[in-house]
């Protein structure tokens, strides 16, 4: 009989707001079970601080140096240093919060930290979080910098959760073929045709980013809750069918660049909001939900073969009604919120953090050419005891 551990997975998301906190029981193979979840809010100057590191870096990939350059490479290299061990302090903070009742001996912690910085194609990825420290202050065995090992062998460092996905479908015995959505920052998909197999796991374009970014940046709201403002609003369908096109022609350039599929992980930097940029509040929202919701739609109904019997949708996007009724309108199969089969759908990263944990602990693999392209299946993490 295989031996399971206590994990607790830690996730902040793209939208910065907070972490997530999960502690799970497993093998690290087919055996599962959730012991709790807890949230953690972040203040409104951690967000601000990522957003600001994040269109400073945006400003050093532009530039061709000089002066302001040298100045603001200097300035980011200050505010990231203190900005990670800010989270990494909160990050301690909230694993002392959640082990508080919980009278078990935990065996890892899953810190993925905060992504500033996601450049497979220069073998770089950056998240925020030091896993050194969050050791040595907790006294715990920490395992995190899941992504990088997979980007140096060949691979796009994301997504990283379809290994789990699976283990959540088997749980759900559902049937197959069926479609796992996450909507997060960046929207991916695992798709499982055959028991016990997945067939392929990938980003499939934004998830909430846009919606979020165009809310921030002209309300006094951080996201669209439920899709009202979308709801309230107008499609404007001579920008959505213009930046349509071009995302399909991305799509086809990157087709037959690699032949034979289009792995290809997102950060929120691939995307930008200029096709609304003149439009109200509303009308935006609207025109970016329903852009979104046309790129699901697109990969499921062209790329999905055999047809799946079930789309399963999780991440903080499944809580947007506008957007899934959209989408649920163009798909010819059933659609279930993951909620449904008892798992909460606001910790299935954390969850599944904490699952990698334990299967980088016995060096089984946590992605694989199906998933992120990388050469062969491998296990990632650094694990690291420091106290």
């Amino acid at each position: 009989m295989s031996k399971s551990y206590y994990s607790l997975g830690l996730m902040s998301g793209t939208s910065g707001d907070g972490i997530d906190a999960s502690i799970i029981k497993s093998d690290g193979q087919s055996k599962y079970e959730t012991v709790l979840d807890k949230y953690f809010e972040y203040d409104s100057d951690i967000p601000k601080k990522i957003s600001q590191i994040k269109d400073k870096l945006a400003y050093l990939e532009s530039s061709i140096g000089g002066p302001e350059y040298i100045r603001i490479q200097k300035e980011l290299y200050k505010e990231t240093n203190f900005l990670e061990k800010k989270i990494t302090l909160l990050h301690a903070e909230a694993i002392n919060e959640t082990l508080k009742d919980f009278k078990e001996n935990l065996d890892f912690i899953g810190f993925h930290g905060h992504t500033i910085q996601h450049l497979p194609n220069r073998k770089y990825t950056r998240q925020l979080g030091d896993g050194n420290l969050l050791s040595n202050i907790t006294k715990r065995t920490v395992v995190y910098d899941f992504r990088q090992n997979d980007i140096e062998n060949g691979g796009e460092g994301a997504p990283l959760t379809p290994i789990f996905h699976k283990l959540l479908v088997e749980k759900f015995k559902t049937e197959i073929p069926i479609v796992v959505l996450n909507i997060g920052g960046i929207a991916n998909v695992t798709i499982i045709d055959k028991k016990e197999s997945i067939t392929t796991g990938q980003d499939i374009g934004p998830g909430n980013c846009l919606i979020d970014q165009w809310m921030k940046k002209n309300s006094n709201k951080s996201y669209d809750k439920n899709g009202s403002t979308a709801k309230s609003g107008s499609i404007h369908y001579l920008f959505l069918n213009k930046a349509l096109s071009e995302w399909y022609d991305r799509l086809e350039d990157r087709d037959s660049f690699n032949k034979i599929k289009w792995y290809k992980s997102y950060d929120t930097s691939d995307f930008d909001l200029s096709f609304v940029r003149d439009l109200p509040l509303e009308d935006g929202a609207a025109t970016l939900t329903e852009y979104s919701s046309e790129i699901y739609s697109n990969f499921i109904n062209n790329f999905c073969n055999p047809y799946p019997k079930k789309i399963i949708v999780c991440g903080g996007g499944r809580k947007n009604k506008f957007l899934i009724k959209s989408f649920e309108k163009k798909i010819k199969c059933e659609l279930d919120i993951i909620d449904k089969y008892g798992v909460n759908g606001d910790f299935i990263e954390s969850q599944a953090f904490a699952y990698l944990a334990i299967r980088s602990y016995l060096k089984l693999p946590i992605s694989f050419p199906e998933t992120t392209g990388v050469h062969e299946p491998c296990t990632g993490g650094i694990i690291i005891k420091n106290f």
